[in-house]
């Protein structure tokens, strides 16, 4: 077995390395699509296509999350080997039942930490950044947060079960990779057996719509079927208005990153008894002191 950091410097045990160039292709071909095809389209509204400063920030996020990921992996490597060692069994890797078992298990772990990353505010603070985008397109798909604590300590339980650290990894990049294709405007609802089965656009759009009908639905990574399950899908009904509820008005990725860790401290700053900063940290987005419940999903204020 190969040591944490050797798991981690190894290109070969991240296919996201090897797609980085097809994403670069994946831009340009929606930027054609978005110029040439665009009275081809669907929808009730046209494309909203580019900006350039949007653009950038997404490019800058994406940056700074690999350069992030590659130190926060390497420390999830450490406990994840520390687990691993005392699983009182270990999966073999070259079985294909094992494959299975680990996509499968990474796909339901990413359904479960992206769910709690809306309904949890010191979650969702380090994942709004992704959603805080106005435009929907590929390189939306590259703001990725540069605080990846919270879905390593979901993929704990892999070890545990005898999953080598380094599939979990392996794993995740192929759910990543996978939902990158997802986040556009130029592809129209699929053959309905695939939008029953798969993840595709038409469902991701929804996620990340701020209408209130569409709030915080449709969590799956690779795999539609989990909200089915559990009671969180919605379909596209009509054009989805992207970004926050309370859009953010900068595109400067430190505050696009970090600004609402700085929000969620001063409230809890504020706060006058103990419950009520649990409350800030813990609750829904948009949690109140004197709330008697926690807002359903469908109705919670995200910002």
């Amino acid at each position: 077995m190969d040591s944490p950091w050797e798991i981690v410097s190894d290109p070969m045990h991240d296919p996201v390395t090897f797609a980085l160039p097809f994403f670069a292709l994946f831009i340009v071909l929606e930027l054609l699509a978005i110029r040439f095809l665009d009275d081809d389209h669907e929808a009730v509204a046209p494309r909203q296509g580019y900006s350039a400063p949007d653009t950038a920030a997404n490019l800058v996020s994406g940056v700074g999350s690999v350069v992030i990921n590659l130190g926060a992996r390497f420390a999830a490597l450490v406990l994840y080997f520390a687990l691993w060692s005392v699983a009182p069994w270990q999966l073999d890797a070259s079985n294909p039942w094992t494959w299975v078992f680990t996509l499968l298990a990474v796909d339901l772990l990413w359904y479960a930490y992206h769910r709690a990353s809306h309904r949890v505010r010191i979650l969702w603070a380090a994942h709004q950044a992704h959603h805080s985008s106005v435009y929907f397109n590929y390189s939306v798909a590259l703001r990725q947060k540069w605080n990846p604590w919270g879905e390593l300590l979901f993929w704990a339980p892999l070890p545990l079960l005898g999953v080598p650290p380094w599939m979990i990894f392996f794993a995740f990049s192929l759910n990543l990779i996978y939902q990158f294709w997802v986040h556009t405007e130029t592809i129209p609802k699929l053959w309905a057996p695939v939008e029953y089965v798969l993840n595709t656009p038409s469902h991701h759009r929804v996620h990340h719509a701020s209408q209130k009908h569409y709030l915080d639905r449709n969590y799956g990574g690779i795999l539609i079927v989990w909200d089915r399950l559990f009671g969180t899908y919605a379909e596209e009904r009509d054009v989805p208005v992207y970004g926050l509820t309370v859009p953010v008005t900068t595109h400067n990725p430190l505050r696009l990153q970090y600004g609402e860790f700085l929000a969620a401290f001063r409230d809890v700053r504020r706060a006058r008894l103990w419950r009520e900063r649990a409350g800030y940290l813990l609750a829904p987005p948009g949690w109140k002191p004197g709330e008697p419940t926690l807002p359903p999903e469908s109705e919670v204020v995200t910002r």
